[in-house]
């Protein structure tokens, strides 16, 4: 496939567009303060019944996306290898995204009476979320080269922020202003955000399927046993990615400093909503000044990792990241969580975007296994947001506050802070 296609390249970077409204609208801002509602009861207790279980509902909120992950990132390796192997990523890409696009517009129906099946939804659209993302991101190496992919990994993360700040404007219109829209309640105006958030998904990814080629690669041979010879790909790139030292070690950084930059980013509003008891609107409003800062912070790290280094600039995000986290353990007032917010946006497209290109920049630069080898990055991202949700819901299910969760965090990123430190400040692809 021709590489540095400008309609190709477009199109790849408005997937972001289209699935980052779920990442803000559904783990980020309008569903968990509407979760955090529902699952209030009337004494003002945090328990519900699920499944005839009584859990804390922030702690089931951090289980259910440890086990959206989880199915995700035991399912990637082998679907990514018969991709590859079969030529078929795009189809794979466009499964994964009407699983989670269709199962997000389900939430509407999400109340008091569904919650069960409400949060079975919420873990197939998370599962559909972040099972097409490692399809998606295999095709960078694919359409670009490597000298563009820092500021195309920027430019997608860039788009998705901006894409998604739009439909929540749009969204928390009703929520903020009811009289504007009959009077609307805040509940049904937040149910209407769900399935508004489904179709944009769904829609604008029709753009991104229709420019990307069918086929990443013709399947070898006519052969038409992809389980079998899905499997005997997936051996044959472990075999390689053993012999890649490097590549290894910024897989480990990476497992660490992810545990935490994820972990923050799924339950930062359940903490504003549940520990600082913060109003609706507050939240809300916060996360979206957030997605604003987050666009220059991309581009500026795309900036740092040009003129530094991919390693230096990483190792410049994690220590702000350490930072935010021991702020975070001493926040009490709306203020202070205001900046901390600004931080967090601040670094938090910057460090997605660059581990997406420094990973693409470690790849043997012949490979033609990208699916296959970034469903490693992908079981490494995923099995860090599966421990760092789970680690994080526990500490605050056994001792009753989030806030000694947070010690977790900090750990997480000193340790991905020393792997970081052990990489090369430059590099070439394929180094070992």
């Amino acid at each position: 496939m021709q590489k540095n296609n400008p309609t190709i390249t477009n199109a790849w970077c408005m997937y972001d567009w289209a699935n980052s409204v779920y990442s803000l609208v559904i783990t980020s801002t309008i569903f968990p303060v509407y979760y955090g509602a529902v699952t209030t009861q009337a004494d003002g207790s945090n328990n519900v019944n699920f499944w005839g279980l009584e859990v804390n509902a922030s702690a089931l909120f951090s289980f259910a996306i440890s086990a959206s992950f989880l199915l995700a990132a035991l399912a990637s390796p082998f679907l990514t290898a018969i991709a590859d192997y079969s030529g078929r990523k795009k189809a794979f890409m466009q499964f994964f995204c009407y699983l989670g696009s269709v199962s997000c517009a389900l939430l509407y129906f999400f109340t008091a009476d569904t919650l069960n099946w409400s949060v079975l939804a919420f873990v197939l659209a998370t599962v559909g979320y972040s099972g097409s993302i490692v399809f998606y991101n295999s095709y960078l190496p694919d359409i670009a080269t490597e000298d563009r992919y820092d500021a195309l990994s920027a430019r997608g993360f860039s788009l998705g922020y901006i894409g998604s700040v739009i439909l929540l404007v749009l969204n928390i219109l009703p929520i903020l202003k009811p009289e504007w829209f009959g009077n609307i309640s805040s509940g049904m105006a937040s149910r209407i955000s769900f399935l508004c958030t489904g179709v944009w998904w769904f829609v604008f990814a029709q753009y991104t399927f229709y420019h990307l080629p069918h086929k990443s690669r013709e399947a070898r041979s006519g052969d038409k046993s992809w389980l079998l010879n899905g499997f005997r790909e997936l051996k044959k790139v472990w075999g390689e990615v053993s012999g890649l030292p490097l590549l290894k070690r910024f897989l480990l950084a990476f497992f660490f400093y992810n545990m935490g930059v994820q972990t923050v980013m799924y339950v930062a509003t359940i903490f504003g909503d549940k520990e600082l008891k913060l109003p609706a609107g507050s939240l809300i409003g916060t996360i979206l000044i957030l997605q604003l800062v987050a666009i220059a912070g991309a581009s500026g790290f795309s900036w740092l990792s040009g003129r530094y280094g991919n390693a230096r600039a990483l190792i410049v995000g994690v220590v702000i990241w350490i930072g935010i986290c021991i702020g975070a353990y001493f926040v009490h007032t709306e203020n202070e969580f205001y900046l901390l917010a600004a931080l967090v946006g601040l670094v938090m497209g910057g460090i997605q975007a660059l581990s997406r290109s420094t990973y693409s920049k470690l790849l043997p630069a012949d490979t033609h296994d990208t699916a296959s080898y970034f469903s490693f990055y992908d079981i490494v991202e995923k099995g860090s947001i599966v421990l760092g949700t789970l680690s994080y819901g526990l500490i605050a299910q056994v001792t009753g506050s989030m806030r000694n969760s947070i010690i977790a965090l900090t750990v997480f990123f000193v340790l991905g802070l020393i792997f970081l430190l052990k990489i090369p400040k430059r590099f070439r692809a394929a180094q070992s």
